[in-house]
């Protein structure tokens, strides 16, 4: 976990102000979701398997023992769970050395978040060399705090991430407004008790009680989040 001094919170009367906004990466501020999926299928596809592609909604989002767990399972390939990660974060880093394409609006919220000195995490099922690698992209000066998949002894869909964000920033958990893309990190934010926008990339997520879903981070802002907890 990577760390420096958060900007000072500023809180209203009732305790309602938004303490600090935590991101998801992939699928979030970054279009990589495809990317991991493309690799799965092509290192299958070299042990003689081919992915199902319902199979995708079932690893998306999700630590990548669980994910390669699952696909060594479902096809039966004969490899060992840890040769098949070294060979996924490879494979991932591979691509987003050649592209990566931010989110729509992620650039946007991002500089509009640094310019109000909103405390920000990124929080990261990805492995800390991954996140290290597509931080030169999003310009590391936009978190005061990141938290890897590989750091925390229980990643999403447990709270245990979004739990360490928040502690680290100083922050309510529940004054945290948590952007996220999959069912996975969504679960993992509100079992943190957090405030969620969920802004789906591969499968759909129904809006639910502190959750609100939107198409596109375009539609949020730093106004928009504020309003999530005054409401």
């Amino acid at each position: 976990m990577t760390s420096t001094v958060p900007a000072p919170v500023t809180r209203t009367a009732d305790g309602s102000a938004l303490q600090a906004v935590l991101l998801d990466m992939d699928g979030t501020l970054v279009d990589t979701e495809g990317f991991w999926w493309d690799v799965e299928v092509e290192i299958f596809a070299g042990l003689g398997h081919t992915l199902d592609d319902s199979w995708r909604h079932v690893v998306v989002g999700g630590p990548m023992s669980r994910s390669a767990g699952f696909l060594i399972e479902a096809t039966g390939a004969d490899i060992a769970l840890a040769e098949l990660t070294v060979l996924l974060n490879q494979g991932f880093e591979d691509r987003i050395d050649r592209a990566l394409p931010l989110m729509p609006g992620a650039a946007r919220l991002l500089a509009e978040l640094a310019a109000y000195e909103i405390p920000t995490a990124l929080v990261s099922a990805s492995h800390r060399r991954i996140i290290d690698r597509v931080l030169t992209s999003l310009g590391p000066q936009h978190f005061a705090l990141t938290v890897a998949g590989d750091e925390v002894p229980r990643t999403k869909p447990h709270p245990d991430p979004y739990l360490l964000a928040a502690s680290g920033l100083g922050a309510d958990p529940a004054r945290c407004a948590v952007v996220e893309d999959t069912a996975t990190g969504v679960a993992a934010a509100e079992a943190a008790g957090c405030q969620v926008v969920a802004v789906p990339s591969i499968a759909s997520i129904a809006p639910a009680a502190r959750r609100t879903v939107v198409s596109s981070l375009e539609e949020v802002d730093l106004a928009f989040l504020r309003g999530l907890m005054a409401a």
